[in-house]
């Protein structure tokens, strides 16, 4: 391996020292047409291979831009699906660093060809090895579907590209106005991309991913030796309600939180967390983004909205597949009351209900603030399987605000009766104690205690079997 290449000096920087090693080094393209020299063209612009990240092996293909732009043909398609090959068969996941120009066009059907190969290599291994891209150059046209078949991105701030047509092909749109292909437009407009930073933060951070993923899907969740206080007691997670990421962080063995798509959808927390050293999946409900100083920066709506519902499924979904716990801190009220939301809402909310439902891993759900109607039971609620549900004492379960529940039962009463009838409510049905009462809620515990009391829920649950009746896959 030439290591003089950036392909190749960012195969260095992302894995273990000295513990890379190339396969398919000496493979090049067999095309000639339109004078193209197969000696000429080194790996094919594709170096392949495998190593190890803090122990754990990964496979990494790097696309070299200094080849024909990285364009991708046939023989740089086969080691891409070779390399594919090997991770499913030895269960280790599977790292693209692209940097391509899409599809080599000398090389015609053949590189079209190519690329359904990898398509079909991609699917074969989703939900079965993790599979990660890290975009650093271009990522265009049918190249754009490589990172969105795969269940982590992450995407150079200033020199990635990635897009499907180029925003100078948008009708009405040229890239002045909107650069729909840039990393800001990626992770906040469509979603796509997890993590956007600088390329040396980027391989730092893809390596923290791996310390916390499987390697594959028959691997129990990954565990680490943990040195953090399995009893902390945190009084300031009681003011954390709003900005959850906060609380997530307060939560986590050593308060590391690893948030995923933090740009989109951010009323909607999606991360992971280790737990007495293991590896859980987090999703919460956020209504404030709190600055570095802890001060509110900004106020979000207490509701499930069509991106943090699909957000939130596609992350659970992946949980799942992968055998990782699933913790969620639920505050929500209802649901986005948009015209445009309403054209998806439904379906979006379904989604996260039937990805929650359909997950037999170890699920716990904390109340922590406002739990109202069936935006809450879409949320983990015991109804869709939650296997622990606990709550803090000043959270609210009920149907909805006990103001508006009565303005309904007592429609064209006083302001007298309401008032007086909307406190009746929240004694009854509100709150905590009645829902505990009828075994919706487990246990009431105090907001400082929440890191131990879910440790030993989630210690307990690590051993659980669940049997669905059998069937191909759902619908939803």
């Amino acid at each position: 391996m030439s290591t003089t290449s950036k392909a190749s000096q960012r195969i260095n920087a992302l894995l273990d020292d000295n513990s890379f090693v190339e396969i398919g080094a000496l493979v090049t393209a067999r095309a000639t047409d339109f004078n193209m020299k197969p000696g000429e063209l080194p790996s094919d612009g594709c170096i392949t291979g495998y190593g190890v990240i803090d122990g754990n092996p990964v496979y990494v293909y790097s696309q070299d831009a200094s080849v024909m732009n990285g364009s991708v043909g046939e023989m740089h398609a086969k080691k891409i699906t070779n390399l594919y090959n090997m991770a499913e068969k030895t269960g280790a996941p599977v790292i693209g660093l692209l940097d391509s120009a899409g599809l080599r066009l000398q090389e015609a059907t053949d590189a079209l060809n190519a690329f359904g190969e990898i398509y079909m290599k991609q699917t074969l291994a989703s939900g079965v090895i993790p599979q990660i891209t890290a975009i650093f150059g271009t990522c265009g046209g049918g190249l754009g579907l490589f990172p969105t078949m795969t269940d982590f991105t992450f995407m150079a701030e200033k020199n990635a590209k990635l897009f499907v047509n180029t925003p100078n092909a948008l009708d009405g749109n040229e890239i002045s106005k909107c650069d729909s292909s840039s990393a800001e437009f990626q992770a906040k407009e469509s979603g796509i991309v997890d993590v956007v930073a600088d390329e040396d933060t980027i391989l730092a951070q893809i390596r923290e991913l791996v310390s916390m993923l499987p390697s594959c899907n028959e691997e129990d969740a990954s565990y680490v030796e943990c040195t953090d206080d399995l009893n902390r007691v945190n009084p300031e997670l009681a003011g954390c309600v709003g900005d959850t990421s906060i609380a997530l962080s307060i939560i986590a063995d050593d308060n590391d939180f690893f948030e995923l798509k933090k740009d989109y959808a951010p009323e909607m927390v999606t991360g992971f967390i280790k737990l007495d050293g293991i590896t859980v999946g987090a999703v919460a409900n956020r209504s404030e983004v709190c600055d570095e100083e802890g001060k509110v920066d900004k106020k979000l709506g207490e509701v499930l909205t069509v991106k943090g519902c699909e957000k939130a499924a596609d992350f659970v979904n992946f949980c799942d597949a992968f055998n990782i716990p699933v913790l969620t801190l639920t505050n929500v009220k209802g649901y986005e009351a948009t015209v445009c939301a309403e054209k998806h809402i439904a379906k979006a909310a379904a989604k996260l209900t039937y990805a929650f439902a359909n997950a037999t891993v170890p699920k716990i759900n904390v109340v922590i603030g406002k739990a109202y109607g069936t935006a809450y039971t879409a949320m983990n609620s015991k109804a869709l399987g939650a296997d622990v549900v606990m709550a803090w004492p000043n959270a609210e379960i009920g149907t909805m605000d006990a103001k508006l529940a009565a303005k309904i039962m007592y429609e064209g009463k006083g302001a007298d009766v309401i008032n007086e009838k909307a406190a009746e409510y929240a004694a009854l049905q509100n709150n905590v104690v009645s829902a505990a009462k009828r075994g919706y809620v487990d246990m009431v515990v105090e907001a400082a205690d929440t890191r131990k009391y879910v440790i030993g829920a989630l210690e307990m649950l690590l051993t659980k079997s669940e049997d669905r009746p059998a069937k191909k896959h759902g619908t939803v």
